[in-house]
């Protein structure tokens, strides 16, 4: 790679940048609809795996930004570098898994609980507003940032206010201890039914799947580190004043001292998104939605029966229940409002994070890709996964909202198995060994390789979806 400034960090402390896409990813139904439901079935104690799931997370969002910030280039392809076919892996993946629309789905059936109005008209409504508004954008990239730090904001906000109206200080007790109670394995657990469900959950317990891998791109375009010397993606709208994009991505001068003060300063920015706004956010929502869980326990004392007898759905409507027991119809339907708020977050970010990553790797591993525009390829990718989400709503297999959600949080555990392994390949083989990273990092996403991989085909041996006999 060519070797270009480094430019100077900004200060470590600030507020919400390229970390609002993985919060409005993270901050999602896991939080706010599939944990609950588990706190319903099993009591706080089951969220010592959310902490494990989220705790782990963070150290993978520190580690999955060292190439990108290093290099301008995005994690695919720094495994491109490595093995091509990985690359290619992530490709085929991302299209297996993001086709499915299920936080789409789940934040339309809350709304058609507020409103009346069918989840799956409301649902295909959106794909195309969706579709709209990032084709009109001139650069997309600041749209959606605005875009999702408001309604972050605004979700945040309102969801401690609701918890502390309608949970109790011994709600909170032990929602905190919960975290901690280690090893806790309640009965049922371990069954058919659930064991898949919760390896889901612990999946989604932040940004689940290949959102950390695209998060890497939006770093890019939030020009942090090296990521600065790359143009943004446009609009269609403006698509003609799109940068040519280089070839390749760029390094720095690790053996400059001036130059790894600086690098030292972008790590210690991401930090504070790691730890502090990413891991700090998406804790504080899980505890208000584990809160209002308890409370709806208590306003309906059979809604863990009728969740095991199969309403999934039934979680949602306990939990407004307790918003309205404390305050009328009005804040039940509030709760609803949030549902359907985190379903439009999570939409934005992931179709964007979707479109980017596959024109990505289209564009710099494909022969001849490059003499199309990046925003063309994007635009492309786009309004396919929005024309395949209208036709598995209408036509698809799955049974209900929850069902598509249940499959793509399952579905989302293989390929964050996957990214771990890719993310030690890449950080250890392509890097300067001045910029590598630490033993215990690549121990922690070692870990997190055998926990997802493991916990993914134990699953899948277990119950039969895969039989070795």
């Amino acid at each position: 790679m060519p070797i270009r400034p480094l430019p100077d960090a900004p200060p470590s402390i600030h507020l919400l940048g390229p970390t609002v896409f993985l919060l409005a990813l993270g901050v999602g139904m896991g939080e706010s609809y599939m944990w609950p439901r588990l706190v319903l079935v099993f009591g706080p104690e089951i969220r010592w795996l959310f902490l494990i799931g989220v705790t782990l997370q963070a150290v993978v969002m520190l580690e999955m930004s060292r190439y990108a910030m290093a290099t301008g280039e995005s994690i695919f392809t720094g495994a491109a570098r490595v093995f091509k076919p990985l690359m290619w892996f992530f490709f085929v993946t991302a299209i297996l898994v993001y086709m499915w629309p299920g936080h789409l789905s789940a934040g339309a059936n809350a709304f058609e609980q507020l409103t009346g109005i069918p989840w799956v008209l409301t649902a295909c409504v959106v794909l195309v507003l969706v579709g709209i508004l990032f084709s009109m954008a001139s650069v997309i990239y600041d749209v959606v940032e605005k875009i999702l730090g408001v309604l972050i904001g605004v979700l945040v906000v309102g969801t401690a206010i609701i918890a502390s109206i309608a949970g109790t200080w011994g709600d909170l007790a032990s929602t905190l201890g919960g975290m901690f109670a280690f090893g806790y394995v309640p009965d049922g657990m371990l069954s058919a039914e659930w064991f898949p469900i919760v390896v889901g959950s612990i999946a989604f317990a932040g940004p689940s799947g290949m959102q950390q891998m695209w998060y890497t791109l939006h770093l890019r375009e939030a020009g942090a580190g090296m990521g600065a010397h790359v143009p943004k993606i446009r609009g269609l709208r403006t698509a003609g004043e799109q940068e040519q994009v280089p070839a390749h991505g760029f390094m720095f001068d690790t053996s400059n001292p001036a130059e790894m003060e600086k690098w030292r300063g972008w790590r210690k920015w991401i930090t504070f998104d790691a730890f502090l706004l990413f891991w700090g956010i998406t804790m504080l929502v899980t505890i208000s939605f584990t809160v209002l869980a308890q409370s709806a326990a208590r306003e309906n004392p059979n809604v863990k029966d009728i969740i095991e007898d199969g309403d999934r759905s039934a979680a949602l409507a306990a939990m407004s229940d307790s918003f309205a027991a404390v305050g009328g119809s009005v804040l039940g339907g509030v709760f609803f409002a949030f549902i359907a708020m985190i379903g439009l977050n999570a939409t934005l970010g992931l179709f964007d994070s979707f479109s980017r990553g596959q024109a990505d790797m289209t564009y710099f591993h494909v022969p001849g890709a490059r003499k199309i525009k990046m925003s063309h390829l994007y635009a492309g990718f786009l309004w396919g996964v929005i024309t395949f989400g209208i036709l598995i709503l209408n036509f698809g297999p799955a049974d209900g909202p929850e069902g598509v959600l249940d499959i793509l949080a399952f579905l989302s555990t293989f390929a964050m198995g996957a990214y771990c392994v890719v993310l030690l390949l890449v950080n250890n083989r392509m890097l300067p060994k001045p910029i590598r990273p630490k033993w215990w990092s690549n121990a922690i996403i070692g870990f997190g390789a055998v926990f997802y991989l493991g916990m993914l085909f134990f699953c899948m041996i277990k119950f039969g979806v895969v039989d070795l006999g």
